[in-house]
């Protein structure tokens, strides 16, 4: 027994010390040495190579963007916990990805978990790490030369190759991360992205404005017919070289952000001048013998944008392997043919989202209005593009959801300062996260399934005899609940009248013969014939006053600003103004979709038919409706704002309100058989959101993807 004892001792302490001997193997190997310069990672003209287990492998380099928010704050509060970048960073890894992408200096407790994680994990997560530049400076100086641009730049730089070592202490200042920075994660850092989607008119006014500065010549890097704002680059990549060098003895490869629009690329059909003004080409960029690493290419490229994605004809032509048009995998042939080095698609995905900014009119590959399942598919799709063009690799843009984020056709509808704190699915870029969050602690208070059972102790805000409708709320959805005797949802029609604003609304339906018990301000519409959708008052509709009263791009209708028309609108959002295809000689009108349609299906994530688009269900004479709050013209549901009389005030405000009033229509054979009084809904106000994670049905697509792609 004793002999059996000292064995089984021996055998698991020579499993633990072979364990741990690989461990430090692993760990003192994954740093190259030679020359007396260190490096993890180096590429050639086409691809990434890791350092491991002794030997350079070759890899295609698979992962996400992270982002630096988190429900209920902005990314300057830098709010996430190092227990939930752990948790992140084990579902980034079991998804089969290698890499993250951050932008810009975390607070230590990123870096703390990344260093806990990489030292318990036998594969580790890689990272490349980018610096940000401050926008409203480089709006307001015009010049990437600036002392004021440059030095904070490279200041910035400086501290961040510091924090990676683990030797940093940064003061605390709003609006950027601070403390003690002790972990020395530098063996996972794949690589720097300097920089930014660089706006075109600051790229050309630095290029005008600096004409004798252009080239460089640095002791790693150096210019070779540069522009003034190449020459910037250079110097600051050189700066980042040389820094890191002579502290750390250790290099890794480097790239600057770019993006389609300041590509080296001509578009002549594009329709927008500033999407084809000046080019950042970063291949006038050398490197010297010295730097032994190398040098990549970094480009953001989505399908639905810029609009020569649409336009540009041997885009529009080409067909991909399946005879499918694919302009996404057109564009990535041409790009890759600029370069001399390896280039990484930094960014890229497809947001989940109700609402939509941008089409792909050829692959449906568009910034909004597809469902979760779409997005995985289409997110695969192109990391495939991205790999058969020889691409170095593909990040997704983004791991989690953003509650914080605007995009320029729905942000004139809401608060600035309040958008952390709810849910706008109207709003895409809040949307291309892989990890949802959700409102509710565990579970959302309602899923719309056609299952009742969410509304058991809910009672009735409107109780007829033949109708009772169930209203609640969250961060993100009005749910409405219809149990509608001898509703025939084939066959008849029904009407949710709401009151929302005191100062304006109809009290009559002109196109079907309707009438209210209040002034209406929307009404939602369940036909199954004509379809169903949310209209609104044309005295309220956002869309109309817009682009007719403020813009003047599109028509005026007298009609549409008197207050009690009967009219109601369907509601746009617009997705292009009026454009002119300079090689066509056409002009294309205005383009919009009407948002406002309503979806039938299950929006219940645990269900197999689970669609994340779906606005309402119907079970037999029960139905459950959700309408995300910008639907209703509430700018804020955390406080209780609405939007306030447009027409009167001559701009888009907020105004507080108690509640809203709602009631029910049921029409036969276009005759009411029931209606019900109008009666108010009031809500909670909010200061903290709740909210839970899901995964949504992308991450298992990815993962799947992931695993195959590049092996």
């Amino acid at each position: 027994m004793k002999k059996f004892i000292i064995f089984s001792i021996i055998i698991v302490l020579s499993a633990f010390l072979s364990f741990k001997y690989i461990y430090i193997i692993r760990n003192e190997a994954s740093v190259y040495t030679g020359d007396g310069i260190s490096y993890i990672a180096k590429v050639d003209n086409t691809s990434f190579y890791i350092y491991s287990y002794g030997k350079w492998e070759k890899s295609f380099i698979k992962g996400v963007n992270i982002g630096a928010a988190k429900p209920g704050t902005f990314p300057g509060e830098l709010a996430i916990t190092k227990e939930e970048y752990l948790r992140w960073f084990k579902q980034i890894a079991d998804m089969n990805a290698d890499t993250i992408r951050v932008y810009t200096i975390l607070k230590p407790e990123f870096y703390d978990a990344l260093y806990d994680y990489n030292k318990t994990s036998l594969k580790p997560i890689y990272i490349f790490q980018g610096t940000w530049i401050n926008e409203d400076d480089l709006s307001e100086l015009q010049d990437a030369h600036n002392p004021i641009i440059k030095n904070g730049f490279k200041e910035d730089i400086k501290t961040l190759i510091d924090i990676i070592h683990g030797k940093a202490e940064l003061e605390a200042k709003r609006g950027h991360a601070s403390g003690v920075y002790t972990k020395d994660i530098s063996p996972y850092v794949m690589g720097w992205i300097l920089g930014l989607e660089w706006d075109p008119e600051f790229v050309e006014n630095t290029n005008k404005i600096n004409e004798s500065i252009n080239s460089f010549d640095g002791k790693y890097l150096y210019t070779e017919n540069a522009s003034p704002f190449e020459a910037f680059l250079a110097e600051c990549g050189d700066y980042a070289i040389n820094y890191e060098t002579e502290k750390y003895k250790l290099q890794r490869p480097l790239s600057f952000t770019n993006w389609v629009t300041t590509d080296t690329l001509k578009h002549p059909n594009e329709p927008l001048k500033k999407e084809d003004m000046v080019e950042v080409n970063t291949e006038h960029i050398k490197k010297s013998d010295s730097f032994k690493p190398g040098l990549f290419a970094s480009y953001h490229v989505y399908p639905y944008y810029p609009d020569f994605m649409n336009y540009q004809h041997d885009y529009a032509t080409y067909t991909d392997e399946d005879g499918k048009i694919n302009t996404y995998k057109a564009y990535l042939k041409d790009l890759i043919k600029e370069h001399t080095v390896p280039v990484l698609v930094a960014e890229f995905g497809i947001p989940a989202s109700r609402g939509k900014a941008h089409e792909n009119i050829h692959m449906g590959y568009n910034q909004g209005d597809i469902d979760e399942k779409s997005q995985g598919e289409m997110d695969a799709a192109m990391l495939q593009d991205i790999y058969d063009e020889g691409y170095a690799g593909g990040l997704v843009f983004t791991w989690q959801d953003e509650w914080f984020k605007r995009t320029w056709n729905t942000m004139d509808l809401d608060l600035p300062d309040k958008r952390a704190y709810w849910s706008n699915p109207q709003t895409n870029e809040q949307e291309f996260g892989i990890l949802a969050f959700d409102p509710g602690e565990d579970k959302s208070i309602c899923y719309v399934d056609g299952d009742i059972s969410d509304w058991k102790r809910d009672k009735p805000s409107v109780d007829t005899s033949n109708m009772k409708l169930y209203v609640k709320s969250d961060e993100k959805y009005l749910y409405i609940m219809g149990d509608i005797k001898g509703f025939d949802f084939q066959n008849d029609k029904v009407f949710l009248p709401i009151d929302i604003t005191p100062y304006s609304g109809n009290l009559k339906y002109n196109d079907y013969n309707l009438t209210f018990k209040r002034p209406t301000d929307m009404v939602i519409v369940l036909d199954n014939k004509e379809g169903s959708r949310i209209v609104t008052d044309s005295y309220y509709d956002t869309f109309y006053y817009l682009y007719s009263k403020q813009l003047k791009m599109i028509d005026e209708n007298t009609a549409y600003e008197k207050k009690d028309s009967g009219i109601f609108n369907p509601i746009y959002l617009c997705l292009n103004r009026s454009l002119f295809l300079p090689e066509d000689e056409k002009t294309l009108p205005l383009e919009k979709y009407e948002t406002g349609k309503l979806i039938l299906g299950d929006a219940n994530p645990e269900h197999k038919d689970y669609n994340s688009l779906a606005d309402y269900a119907v079970n037999k004479d029960k139905v459950e409706i959700r309408i995300p709050w910008q639907l209703l013209n509430v700018m804020d549901p955390s406080t209780k704002m609405i939007m306030d009389d447009f027409n009167e005030k001559n701009k888009i405000s907020s105004l507080k309100i108690e509640g809203l009033y709602i009631g029910g229509i049921l029409t036969k054979n276009n005759v009411v058989t029931e209606t019900s009084n109008m009666e108010v809904y009031n809500w909670n106000e909010w200061e903290i959101p709740t909210y839970h994670e899901r995964l949504k049905p992308s991450y298992d697509i990815l993962k799947k993807a992931f695993k195959s792609i590049g092996k």
